[in-house]
C-alpha cells in the first residue's frame, strides 16, 4: 500500500440464519466434497502421491522428524480383568501390513491393570525388534489416555528408546492426542487425513486384540467344560482341543481317532462325559 492512501476498513458478515445460511452451508459441504473427490481420483491416478500427502500431512499434525512410513500402535483388551491380551497392529506406507501383526497374552499382570498391560506388551514388542536387529518404528500410536502413554515411555526409557521413536497416545472419547511432557491434548480436524489414519489404525489394533481375546476366552470356556468331567485334566483337555479343535470336533471324531490321541481309557471317560454335556 502506498503512503498516504487510507484502506476502507473490511466488514464480514456471517448469517445466522435463513437462506443466506443455508447457501453458506451448501457451499462448505460442497468445498468439502470437492476436496475428498479429488483426493480419491489422486489415489487412483498417482497412490504413491496420495500416500505421500497423507504421511506429510500426519507429519506437520503431529510435529514429527521424520515421515513416518512405519507406524505400529497398541491396543488391550480383558474381561473385566480376565483372560489380558494385548494388539500391535503395523501399517507401512498409511496401509495395513497384516503379516506384522503381533498378539501378546499378557503373563505377569493380575487383574484388569491396563496400564501394566500396556507396558508388558511394549517392552516385549520392542525388546524383540532390537534383540533380531529388526527395523524400529518412526511413529508409536498407544490407544489410551496419559496413563497408557505414560506406561509406554516407562518402556522407551528403559530400552533407550526415548526420542528415537515418536510415541502419542490417543483418548478414545474425544479423539484427543496426547504428547510426552505436554499437560494438553492436540484436537485434530475430524475432516483431517491425518485423524482418519489414527483413527484406522486404532480401530484395526481394536479389531485384532478382540478377536484374539474371544478366541482365547472360548478355548479357555471349552477346556473348562471338558474339565468338568470327572477323571479329565487339564493336560488331557489341551491334548483333545489341540487334536481337533472344539468339543463338537471331539464329537464328530471317530472314537478311535480320541484312543489314539489320549488312550483307550480316558477317551472312554471323555466320550460317556460329552454325552451329557450341553
Amino acid at each position: 500500500m502506498e503512503p498516504g492512501i487510507d484502506m476502507p476498513d473490511l466488514h464480514f458478515t456471517v448469517p445466522q440464519r435463513g437462506d443466506k445460511k443455508h447457501l453458506l452451508e451448501l457451499s462448505t459441504r460442497n468445498a468439502q466434497y470437492f476436496m475428498i473427490d479429488k483426493q480419491k481420483q489422486e489415489s487412483l491416478v498417482d497412490p504413491e502421491a496420495a500416500t505421500n500427502r497423507i504421511l506429510e500431512q500426519l507429519k506437520q499434525d503431529l510435529r514429527l522428524s521424520e515421515l513416518p512410513r512405519h507406524i505400529e500402535c497398541f491396543d488391550n483388551s480383558n474381561t473385566q480383568g480376565t483372560d489380558p491380551v494385548s494388539a500391535c497392529v503395523v501399517f507401512k506406507d498409511a496401509k495395513p501390513s497384516k503379516k506384522d501383526y503381533r498378539h501378546f497374552n499378557i503373563r505377569t499382570v493380575e487383574g484388569p491393570d491396563d496400564f501394566a498391560s500396556m507396558e508388558e506388551a511394549v517392552e516385549r514388542r520392542y525388546a524383540r525388534l532390537q534383540t533380531e536387529g529388526e527395523p524400529l518404528p518412526q511413529l508409536v500410536v498407544i490407544d489410551g489416555g496419559k496413563g497408557q502413554l505414560h506406561a509406554a515411555l516407562n518402556v522407551f526409557d528403559r530400552l533407550g528408546l526415548r526420542g528415537k521413536i515418536a510415541v502419542v497416545g490417543i483418548a478414545k472419547n474425544l479423539e484427543e492426542i496426547f504428547f510426552p511432557g505436554d499437560p494438553y491434548p492436540l484436537h485434530i480436524d475430524k475432516r483431517s487425513s491425518s485423524l482418519r489414519l489414527i483413527q484406522h489404525m486404532r480401530n484395526e489394533a481394536h479389531r485384532f486384540g478382540i478377536t484374539h481375546h474371544r478366541g482365547k476366552r472360548s478355548k479357555r470356556t471349552v477346556r473348562t467344560a471338558l474339565e468338568d468331567i470327572p477323571g479329565v485334566g487339564p493336560g488331557t483337555a489341551q491334548k483333545l482341543l489341540k487334536r481337533f479343535g472344539s468339543i463338537k470336533g471331539i464329537r464328530e471324531a471317530s472314537s478311535e481317532d480320541v484312543v489314539a490321541e489320549i488312550g483307550a481309557k480316558k477317551a472312554e471317560v471323555v466320550l460317556k462325559g460329552l454325552a451329557v454335556l450341553p
